[in-house]
């Protein structure tokens, strides 16, 4: 597998130098700069490789190229962003540029409530939790249509929760949510996230699906002439939010997605974080499945807390960014699994990056982009190249075994 590391380009306060040390051989960025729906220039594609390869590392994977709320609920523009996304494959390509994440969660992309919780052991991490969410939907946001979606005893948690809340603690709720986390859609503010859920008012899951796979069969067949794979990353967390539709939060969802298009170029960003959420996805047996169609991985865990029950009995689960060999993922049984396939053939070698990491001793002093400080990923990484080292251990020793 090969290891890389999450860089948000020059203003990132860790640097190049910081992932070559950490031990990463590729680098996931992208071009933060350009607005969503416009066309990345090759010129500035050209001028951020060079600045990475200048370091003595190489761009594996841009992380991300932008999917337009236009595109995802159909309105009007959508066509342009789409036919601008294409003609960034095409510079991408031309720069020798292969791999690229995206993904599909309408309005915000991954959401958390605090972004600076204390963990048993020492060090500060991300969470996301269930209840902080209701408040922030019932009132804050004060959605139309919230309380009958949450239901009477969710909401009553939820006004409790409010209620003993201080100012200062509201105040930091609302600009945890509203802030924009790194890599997402950028930042709200209440008025604009109360427009963007009007406009999304009536489209279901499954007209979502439909705009999701006719997206698909547009921009596929140009990644696959350009020997490109697109990776959809699951939804974060993979439930649905302000009552949008999520589309990609089970083996069902990717199923789903994997079948709108059979050509390579459709592949998934496999998060073992967002997917690990949900105590019903068996994170082994969805890698086993849908290996050939993984471009990217996503390696992190997350400890699930208390479920909030909502209307309907459709859960909502609190949880927290585990250290990576802790928590509800078990990373070491995946990585058996992905490095046991690339040893036999069956699949490629794949690009891995420690995905978020707690707040570790100086990093609260380098202020770096919430879930990417550079102790706690060099910790993740240090870990999950350990794992796989055994790993390959194991594999060999097994085959071996197996021949005499």
């Amino acid at each position: 597998m090969e290891q890389t590391w999450r860089w948000f380009g020059p203003g990132d306060r860790v640097t190049l130098r910081d992932a070559k040390e950490a031990g990463a051989e590729g680098i996931v960025t992208a071009l933060h700069e350009v607005p969503a729906g416009e066309a990345w220039p090759v010129e500035l594609i050209r001028k951020r490789k060079a600045e990475i390869e200048a370091a003595g590392l190489r761009w594996s994977v841009v992380e991300s190229l932008d999917v337009t709320e236009r595109i995802k609920m159909r309105a009007p523009g959508w066509q342009r962003d789409t036919e601008n996304f294409k003609t960034s494959l095409l510079n991408l390509a031309a720069c020798g540029i292969r791999t690229v994440a995206y993904n599909w969660m309408p309005l915000f992309s991954w959401t958390r409530t605090h972004l600076h919780a204390p963990v048993p052991g020492g060090g500060f991490t991300l969470r996301f939790d269930a209840l902080a969410f209701a408040a922030f939907d019932l009132y804050l946001l004060k959605r139309n249509g919230a309380e009958q979606e949450w239901g009477e005893a969710a909401s009553q948690q939820a006004q409790a929760y409010f209620q003993a809340m201080t100012p200062h603690e509201r105040d930091e709720l609302l600009e945890t949510i509203l802030c924009g986390l790194p890599g997402g859609n950028g930042r709200y503010t209440l008025q604009g996230v109360r427009d963007l859920v009007e406009q999304y008012n009536g489209l279901d899951a499954s007209s979502f699906r439909e705009h999701a796979g006719e997206f698909l069969r547009s921009v596929c067949p140009v990644a696959e002439e350009l020997g490109m794979r697109l990776g959809v990353h699951p939804d974060d967390p993979p439930r649905p939010l302000l009552g949008l539709p999520r589309i990609v939060s089970t083996a069902e969802d990717l199923d789903w997605l994997m079948a709108q298009s059979a050509l390579t170029a459709n592949g998934i960003t496999f998060c073992t974080g967002a997917l690990g959420v949900r105590a019903d996805n068996d994170l082994a047996a969805m890698v086993h499945r849908f290996l050939p169609r993984i471009a990217f991985f996503h390696l992190r865990s997350t400890q699930r807390e208390n479920t909030l029950v909502k209307a309907g009995s459709q859960p909502l689960e609190s949880f927290f960014e585990a250290a990576h060999l802790e928590g509800d993922a078990d990373l070491i049984g995946i990585l058996l699994e992905v490095v046991k396939q690339e040893q036999c053939g069956e699949c490629a070698k794949l690009p891995f990056r420690s995905d978020h990491g707690q707040e570790l001793l100086n990093d609260c002093e380098r202020a770096a982009a919430p879930g990417y400080p550079a102790v706690g990923r060099l910790r993740g990484l240090a870990e999950l190249r350990g794992a796989i080292r055994m790993a390959e251990r194991i594999t060999a020793k097994v085959e071996h075994d197996e021949a005499i």
